[in-house]
């Protein structure tokens, strides 16, 4: 098994690529941390863990924005388990849509405290341990908005742009410590998440559900969606010793939709 004896701490790990991810790590044999602010979502991924793979695992509610929630979820994580996560996801995120005009202070700041500054308070949490130990993986869950830019998602697009800033410059500073930092950068996946922002499309301009689907399919060359699994399946390999050569890098997962 590719995470036997890891312990993985993931956040917005109640669904969609979160899950995927819970469930993908403890396939490999790992054991999961699954952190969310909705409790009976995180509950029933952590139930399903250990139902189908035996792994130990442990819901916590989480609100990656406030600092004091993050230090707490991490307090429960070390114990239970009386150590700290070899392995962080930082999955957590929220897209809204609107015209930058219409983008006020509030909208702005709810992007940067949970898509950036999320990030930076679990990976600040967890980083001293893993400098300790000297082996860690931290893999950030960006987007290609993140490289790219997207009408309509300033907000969203500039906290992600940040994410790979913070995760090229990590990388860098831990190389030498036997410990990796990473972006996976999605395109549109077939998630809750994709189907409110269809449901937005759908209400902004008066398409048909399945024409603002089909819409999206048609930004990809493979014509459709990628999958929370594909998502997953990659980051079991960053997560894992033989993704240790892979740092810095910020991965795109979208059938070619970017190529770069």
């Amino acid at each position: 098994m590719k995470l036997a004896n890891r312990l993985a701490f993931i956040t917005g790990g109640g669904r969609g690529i979160g899950r995927a991810i819970a469930i993908a790590f403890a396939r490999e044999g790992a054991d999961v941390i699954v952190a969310a602010r909705t409790r009976e979502e995180i509950e029933r991924v952590a139930a399903d863990v250990f139902e189908r793979f035996g792994r130990e695992a442990v819901a916590t509610e989480c609100d990656v924005a406030d600092s004091d929630s993050v230090a707490r979820a991490f307090a429960r994580a070390q114990e239970k388990f009386g150590r700290e996560p070899d392995v962080l996801v930082n999955n957590a995120g929220i897209v809204e849509t609107a015209p930058f005009i219409k983008t006020d202070e509030a909208m702005w700041q709810r992007h940067l405290a949970v898509n950036l500054t999320g990030t930076y308070h679990c990976t600040h949490c967890v980083l001293p341990a893993m400098v300790r130990g000297k082996w860690g993986r931290i893999i950030n869950i960006a987007s290609i908005a993140g490289k790219t830019g997207a009408q309509y998602v300033s907000a969203y697009s500039a906290s992600k742009h940040g994410v790979l800033g913070l995760t090229r410059s990590l990388a860098l500073e831990v190389a030498a410590l036997g410990i990796t930092v990473n972006a996976i950068c999605p395109g549109y996946v077939d998630t809750e998440m994709t189907s409110r922002g269809i449901d937005n499309i759908v209400a902004r301009t008066g398409i048909s559900a399945e024409e603002a689907v089909k819409a999206l399919e048609n930004m990809s060359p493979q014509n459709r969606m990628v999958t929370a699994e594909e998502v997953a399946a990659l980051a079991v390999l960053l997560a894992s010793e033989e993704g240790r050569g892979i740092n810095g890098q910020a991965i795109n997962v979208d059938g070619g939709t970017v190529l770069f």
